[in-house]
């Protein structure tokens, strides 16, 4: 009898510990999934829209993209694990401001940058802009350099693109002298999409003291205003940064970090 007792006490703690191991299996499996899930809303695909405009007006000189406004925004993103597609209006090689690309704007994410082969084949290689869709993105962001003031402030390409981020309410990011690219954007009502929103961009000032006022097409600062910004600045070369709804403005090079750290909060 006691032997009987004895197997029935040890079935029973068989099954329970089956049991048991079954449910810890199904919370660890269901605990897993959720994780899964949870990875899979959190995928950041962003576009960069580089300049593909070399030429500084009349003066001879070579103008393109500012490379820090570039890699400390790839970084910040690439590095939280956000896939990273970087495109130009005409694709291939997207110039670089010989400026931004001396020892004197050299920065910690500048020679990251230098030393990273495999994003510089990405530069080197862009994709055309005609050939993408805001459907497969999550947010874009436009750095700056003296370039975009002569192509993507008129190109029809990026003008629609940045409109359909806009209607869709994802996140559309600029800095320094970017915002010109938003020249000819309408937001969803007709109006310049600008308009009644704060913004920031690359200051007067700023372009007074680089020597470029009368080189440039336009200004910054005045195209923002004229098209109804609520435009706001700090001193000359300070980091300052804004963001108004899904929009995203950093006034000057120094601002690259900021834009980046609004722009990867608006895509948590």
């Amino acid at each position: 009898m006691k032997v009987i007792k004895t197997m029935a006490l040890a079935l029973t703690i068989i099954t329970a510990s089956s049991c048991n191991d079954a449910k810890n299996k199904v919370a660890s499996e269901i605990v897993s999934e959720e994780k899964t899930r949870t990875k899979k809303e959190k995928d950041m695909n962003v576009l960069f829209v580089l300049t593909s405009h070399d030429k500084l007006g009349d003066t001879g000189k070579k103008t393109g993209f500012w490379v820090e406004e570039f890699a400390n925004p790839y970084y910040t993103l690439l590095d939280k694990g956000a896939k990273i597609t970087i495109a130009t209006p005409n694709g291939g090689a997207a110039p670089i401001d010989p400026s931004s690309d001396s020892p004197d704007a050299a920065t910690e994410d500048t020679e990251r940058y230098n030393k990273d082969e495999e994003t510089k084949a990405l530069i080197a290689n862009t994709h055309t802009l005609a050939d993408l869709n805001a459907d497969d993105f999550d947010a874009v962001f436009y750095p700056g350099g003296h370039g975009p003031l002569w192509d993507l402030a008129n190109d029809e390409t990026s003008i629609a693109l940045i409109e359909k981020f806009n209607t869709q309410e994802k996140p559309v990011a600029f800095v320094c002298h970017a915002p010109a690219a938003l020249k000819n954007v309408k937001g969803t009502d007709g109006e310049p999409l600008v308009k009644g929103k704060k913004v920031t961009g690359f200051t007067n000032s700023e372009e007074d003291a680089v020597g470029l006022t009368k080189v440039v097409p336009f200004l910054v600062e005045d195209m923002l205003n004229e098209n109804g910004g609520i435009y706001s600045k700090k001193e000359d070369w300070a980091a300052y940064a804004i963001q108004d709804g899904n929009l995203i403005t950093g006034q000057n090079p120094a601002s690259s970090e900021l834009v980046a750290e609004k722009l990867l909060e608006s895509l948590k």
